[in-house]
């Protein structure tokens, strides 16, 4: 008799445990929030004595992010910005346009995604407004692609990720039927310190391979990042190979950060010719500058930016104020 209502009373309480866990538990409401990011500046800009000085627009960002559900979301992003083709000035295109799942150690993408190759590296140099990342500026890869992306944290100190996407970017619709296979691993060995591996794969004739190594860290005040990129065959050219560096830091003062580039690009020369390939655009770049934030969603950065190039033309200098405006 008392086994049973022991019993009753256990069932009971397990009973009303669960109907208040029920009822304490907050109901997931679906819930979005719209963003833009503007980068300007003014610029003059020193070649062989002579000046040029220009007010400039080079990017401007629209779109919402939305969470449907705990565990799934969606982003949709306008990229406006100059073309460099024909008379146009400024063109909108469709950077992302994609579903996300994340739950626990997984996450995966679906659709016009940002790609990752760069991430990192573009996160901590934190002057995207200023200029691209290295892989970015020399078209190592795009930035966003139609496609899709797994990741999956194995342990708390690794990571892989894996994405197959169209190859082409987010600019050009799909030319051929050449897919882009990319695979990457993040190890985090303690706190502060993250090292990447990556690599590329695309076509089969005169196939474009891509091997990136990135080291960053991060303590306190003081950000350091340091990235070797080596890509055969670029744009799937036989013999068009680039490789180079890029060195970056920062230093943070309350709402002002000291930072400084240094990046190097060269290319071979080919067997029939007496100068790399790539020798119009090889060359050394140098930034340093310093970031005020006066406000929330405005950054204001007077830095300069010196051009070495590599076939010994004109070296030149610039000085900018830069600007990035954001809400999110």
């Amino acid at each position: 008799m008392r086994q049973r209502i022991f019993s009753t009373a256990l069932t009971l309480t397990l009973f009303a445990g669960y109907i208040h866990a029920q009822e304490a538990a907050p109901e997931f409401k679906p819930s979005g929030k719209a963003f833009m990011k503007v980068f300007t500046n003014y610029h003059s800009t020193w070649t062989d004595a002579e000046a040029n000085k220009v007010f400039e627009i080079q990017r401007a960002y629209f779109g919402y992010k939305y969470q449907l559900s705990e565990y799934i979301s969606g982003k949709l992003t306008l990229d406006v910005g100059d073309p460099h083709f024909g008379d146009l000035e400024m063109t909108a295109y469709l950077k992302h346009a994609y579903v996300q799942y994340s739950k626990d150690r997984l996450t995966a993408k679906l659709g016009m995604i940002g790609l990752h190759q760069f991430k990192l590296q573009e996160d901590l140099w934190g002057g995207r407004y200023l200029y691209k990342s290295f892989m970015d500026e020399h078209r190592f890869g795009p930035s966003a692609d139609l496609g899709a992306y797994l990741a999956y944290d194995i342990h708390k100190n690794l990571s892989i990720d894996l994405t197959v996407a169209n190859g082409e970017g987010y600019k050009k619709l799909e030319s051929d039927t050449a897919l882009k296979y990319s695979l990457g691993a993040t190890i985090r060995p303690f706190k502060g310190l993250d090292l990447r591996a990556s690599y590329d794969h695309m076509g089969m004739d005169s196939a474009q391979q891509t091997m990136a190594l990135y080291l960053g860290y991060r303590k306190d005040k003081l950000s350091v990042g340091a990235e070797y990129n080596y890509q055969l065959n670029h744009e799937r050219i036989n013999g068009h190979d680039l490789s180079g560096i890029s060195v970056y830091g920062s230093y943070l003062m309350k709402k002002i950060r000291l930072f400084g580039r240094y990046d190097m690009l060269s290319s071979p020369t080919l067997s029939t010719d007496t100068d790399p390939w790539n020798y119009a655009k090889d060359g050394e770049l140098i930034i340093v500058g310093v970031e005020f934030r006066p406000i929330k969603g405005l950054v204001v950065t007077p830095n300069y930016q010196g051009w070495i190039p590599a076939n010994g033309g004109g070296v030149s200098h610039s000085a900018y104020l830069s600007l990035e405006i954001r809400f999110n």
